[in-house]
């Protein structure tokens, strides 16, 4: 499937989901067919936060997409390499960075928490913390945005992709209030 016709099935899926008509599935059929291999159509990389279940946002089954979690989406060198064999191996042609309101890692970032190895990781927001002024939906946004950048700066395989448009990358923002994702 073309990226634009993955996209707009996660669109319908994220409608049913909203509207609490998602598809009646099948798990364990569902598990016996993905025993044969894997075609997902997209990638997403999506915050860690517990309420943001990709699969079920979008409506999915088993198999149907490869989901990538991190605290704040942030891309690293193990999310880079994902994508790359999500992309470039398996073939799926459609990147979603999936931002969420209300998201603890961009808070903590813009008050500075120090944490361990989440120090590290929050301080990758640093750049959308400015660009977005300190205000949470805006600093949201604006990572994002940037992390989609990222994704095709910091990955020669997936920006050639890209380039010779086999892959799409695209971002949004799922509203934890209203279970809408808003497409950027």
């Amino acid at each position: 499937m073309k990226a634009e016709q993955v996209l707009e099935e996660l669109r319908r899926g994220n409608e049913r989901f909203r509207e609490g008509r998602m598809v009646t599935r099948d798990y364990a059929s569902e598990g016996k067919a993905a025993v044969a291999g894997q075609s997902p159509g997209a990638v997403v990389l999506s915050c860690m936060d517990s309420r943001v279940p990709v699969e079920a946002i979008f409506d999915q089954g088993i198999g149907d997409v490869f989901v990538l979690r991190v605290a704040g989406n942030v891309v690293n060198a193990d999310v880079l390499g994902s994508l790359e064999f999500a992309t470039r191996v398996v073939k799926t042609h459609l990147v979603v960075v999936l931002g969420h309101t209300d998201c603890g890692a961009v808070k903590g970032a813009i008050a500075g928490v120090e944490l361990g190895h989440l120090t590290g990781l929050l301080e990758r927001l640093g750049p959308a913390v400015e660009e977005g002024g300190g205000d949470v939906d805006a600093v949201i946004e604006a990572n994002v945005r940037r992390m989609m950048a990222a994704i095709t700066r910091e990955s020669g395989v997936v920006g050639e992709l890209v380039e010779r448009g086999e892959v799409v990358v695209v971002g949004g923002v799922y509203d934890l209030a209203t279970r809408a994702v808003r497409w950027l």
